[in-house]
């Protein structure tokens, strides 16, 4: 049985009819039409539905549309502002870190919520956090050269 819920997702509110059982990731990629929230094993092992939920990393695969109601809720499409890329967007593209694209936004939104976590993550840090994003592609070097050149004094943060 269906239930209106509203969904605050990149600074907009949604409200739409969901059923308990359907995750954030269906309902933002099949009811909202986000399709940079990607969809890859459906069982929180792969990293690539990844959104920031009041800032952290979250899988929706995991997590129902439901438990997310009344949180702020970010995917890809919500990061860069005013049309610009975000810092971390800019990085991944400088540095090689894009290849087939699949895994970035995942990737993205995790290295986000560890630069919010840690003001000058290490390169272990870095490699630690974001584990649990798989990339088949750039062999995550390019990926952490690029989260770490935004974490760096000076570097392409904005």
């Amino acid at each position: 049985m269906k239930r209106a819920i509203e969904l605050n997702i990149n600074g907009d509110t949604h409200e739409l009819l969901a059923a308990p059982n359907h995750t954030l990731l269906e309902v933002l990629r099949e009811k909202l039409g986000l399709m940079g929230t990607k969809r890859g094993c459906d069982l929180g092992a792969c990293g690539a539905c990844t959104v920031l939920i009041d800032g952290e990393a979250y899988l929706s695969c995991l997590l129902l549309a439901v438990d997310a109601v009344g949180k702020e809720i970010m995917t890809i499409e919500g990061l860069a502002a005013g049309g610009d890329l975000h810092p971390l967007q800019s990085a991944f593209v400088n540095y090689g870190g894009v290849q087939c694209g699949f895994c970035t936004p995942g990737m993205i939104l995790t290295a986000e919520a560890i630069l919010s976590e840690e003001e000058n993550p290490d390169e272990d840090i870095v490699k630690k956090k974001l584990a649990g994003n798989l990339c088949r592609c750039t062999g995550y070097k390019k990926i952490v050269e690029a989260v770490m050149s935004v974490s760096e004094p000076g570097g392409e943060q904005a």
